[in-house]
């Protein structure tokens, strides 16, 4: 037969103690949850900060940048990368028109915004639409510069993602003056595939 101690009533010392643990509980509870929802309104605040200052930002460009031209021409496929049959199949001629503004921020870099439709390797049309970030370097006494940067921007194509655009990065070069350049985008060869990237998009700009 077991026998079972009877229960000691809490003492007035032990009820204080235990309802002080209770009240550090709390208040545990309470400064992380505050934590947390400051933490959460400040990163909002910044998401909505650098949202702001990057729409100010491209507000700024269009504004007071110089309208441009673009016409496209070629897209040079390299010879290495395709086979002599996918380059007999491949469209080169990527006639294209855009338009956009480009400004000459203070650092005398170039910074723009465009809009774009060419004709795809496949004859198909091929739509962009970006900003674009050049370093400027003048070619002393001949009124000559050239451009070294990149662009970031959304594409849209029939045999990709069912022309749903999709984000696409891509280096950027240029010579000629401010006002009309040759550029030239590159597409890097995207596996060890053939056939497969390794593409040389060549086209101008002309500023109004």
């Amino acid at each position: 037969m077991t026998t079972t101690t009877p229960l000691r009533p809490a003492t007035a010392s032990e009820l204080r103690t235990a309802s002080a643990r209770r009240t550090l509980c709390r208040a545990a509870f309470v400064a992380a949850a505050t934590l947390a929802l400051v933490s959460a309104a400040h990163a909002e605040d910044n998401q909505y900060s650098l949202w702001q200052q990057t729409k100010d930002h491209a507000a700024h460009i269009w504004d007071q940048g110089d309208s441009a031209i673009y016409l496209s021409g070629v897209a040079h496929h390299g010879r290495s990368t395709y086979t002599p049959q996918k380059l007999d199949e491949l469209n080169e001629h990527a006639w294209g028109l855009g338009y956009g503004k480009t400004l000459r921020n203070d650092s005398g870099n170039d910074e723009s915004l465009y809009g774009f439709v060419i004709k795809d390797s496949h004859r198909h049309p091929q739509y962009m639409a970006g900003y674009a970030y050049e370093w400027v370097f003048p070619i002393a006494k001949t009124g000559l510069e050239v451009g070294l940067g990149g662009t970031a921007m959304l594409m849209s194509r029939q045999d990709y993602f069912h022309s749903v655009p999709f984000p696409v990065p891509l280096p950027l070069a240029s010579i000629g003056t401010q006002k009309g350049k040759i550029m030239f985008a590159y597409v890097p060869r995207l596996s060890s595939n053939k056939n497969n990237g390794d593409v040389l998009l060549i086209f101008g700009r002309i500023e109004m």
